[in-house]
């Protein structure tokens, strides 16, 4: 079944002001759908959730119906959807409640590939409990971080282990249900960032591997806010600090105050459009979102590789992105110009690509790229041939 690109453009206003858009690693344009839910959210009555007013129970029923699309969308159990503001300030959260019983001795696993909200927290909490820090490197000629490089810095003292499902910044798709099998095979626990991968692929808790995982709904045609995802069974265990008299139940113990309801509802609706990529397809909602990324996928490659076949017609640019598996987001610069007079060259020609390292900044230092990293084009459900087109045009015309 294939995607309809200008059916699913035709149901984003922003996509009206006429830019050819491949910004959308670092966030998606909004669909119709999804922002009529945020305003009927907000046009309703709410209050703190409970079953005794309206505005209770339509508080109540948003974040069920909200949990209840993130599983489907995560293959995850709806009791262990935690919602926060962001996938970092989830990590942050979380690595902070696991250091508490780490101590002198134990070791922490993060890879050079990953963005810094899957380094930092792990390596500050580290820090403080006196634990070390392992680094499992790529290899930056293939962008690849294959398991024997986790592997490498695995031993019987490592408490978890934190490593990306795909990278931000040029799309390598690690094996992780490998590197989950090594970790776990030394009694660690497997943190992935999904942030990226959720954009472009199905994602299966149980298949992964992961122990805990996090995205973000703003990378996927939702709004901004962060999603983890993990066995309830597995939440029971954490005991994060809370307020006393906030609720001792989970997923509730995690989730920080009163949680953004009319955001949920946006996140609720962005599941159910991308369950409804391909009309034809039958099933459950989760059912139907496989077949919607499994068209996706095919739909992102094409272009990928149209693009790839443009940039090496054009001469003098260098891809970084390389990998066997990756999703459709190509790292590049340009022989003689700094990535940020191509990326605004580019958007004089309204064409929208971003320069920089995009918190990947290890990654980019490991490339060779420093801090100032490269040109990024990411590719989205909305992305068409016309765009493509128009950015390989703008490439061809860039002063050198």
């Amino acid at each position: 079944m294939a995607l309809d690109a200008d059916a699913i453009r035709s149901r984003i206003p922003a996509l009206k002001s006429g830019s050819a858009r491949f910004d959308a690693p670092g966030g998606t344009q909004t669909p119709q759908p999804v922002i009529d839910a945020i305003a009927e959210a907000l046009s309703r009555p709410l209050a703190n959730r409970g079953r005794t007013t309206e505005g209770e129970r339509n508080a109540d029923d948003i974040v069920a119906e909200a949990r209840g699309a993130l599983a489907d969308l995560l293959g995850a159990d709806p009791r262990g959807v935690v919602f926060g503001r962001s996938a970092t300030q989830l990590a942050y959260d979380l690595s902070r409640t696991l250091a508490r019983t780490w101590g002198p001795g134990d070791e922490v696993v993060v890879t050079r590939l990953d963005h810094d909200s899957n380094i930092r927290p792990w390596v500050q909490a580290a820090q403080a409990a006196g634990a070390t820090v392992r680094w499992a490197d790529f290899d930056p000629e293939t962008g690849e971080l294959r398991p024997e490089h986790v592997e490498a810095v695995l031993s019987p003292r490592t408490r978890l282990v934190a490593v990306t499902a795909a990278s931000n910044l040029i799309g390598t798709r690690p094996d992780v249900p490998a590197v989950a099998a090594l970790a776990h095979g030394v009694g660690a626990l497997l943190h992935v960032d999904a942030v990226h991968y959720a954009s472009h692929a199905a994602v299966d808790l149980a298949a992964l591997g992961a122990d805990t995982l996090v995205c973000s709904p703003y990378k996927f045609l939702g709004p901004h806010l962060g999603v983890l995802a993990a066995r309830p069974e597995f939440l029971e265990t954490l005991r994060p600090d809370k307020l006393l008299p906030s609720s001792d139940a989970v997923p509730e113990r995690f989730e920080l105050g009163t949680l953004p309801y009319e955001l949920l509802a946006g996140a609720r609706a962005a599941v159910d459009f991308l369950a409804d990529l391909v009309p034809d397809a039958a099933g459950s909602r989760r059912d139907r979102l496989v077949a919607s990324f499994a068209a996706l996928e095919a739909h992102e490659d094409a272009l990928r590789e149209r693009i790839e076949e443009g940039l090496a017609s054009l001469g003098g640019i260098t891809v970084y992105s390389r990998a066997g598996l990756r999703t459709p987001t190509l790292l590049f610069t340009v022989a003689g110009v700094r990535p940020a007079d191509v990326s605004r060259h580019l958007a004089g020609q309204a064409v929208d690509a971003p320069a920089g390292s995009f918190y990947a900044v290890e990654a980019a230092r490991r490339l060779g790229l420093g801090d100032e990293g490269g040109v990024r084009v990411g590719l989205a459900p909305y992305s068409c041939g016309e765009d493509v087109e128009r950015l390989l045009a703008a490439l061809g015309g860039l002063p050198r």
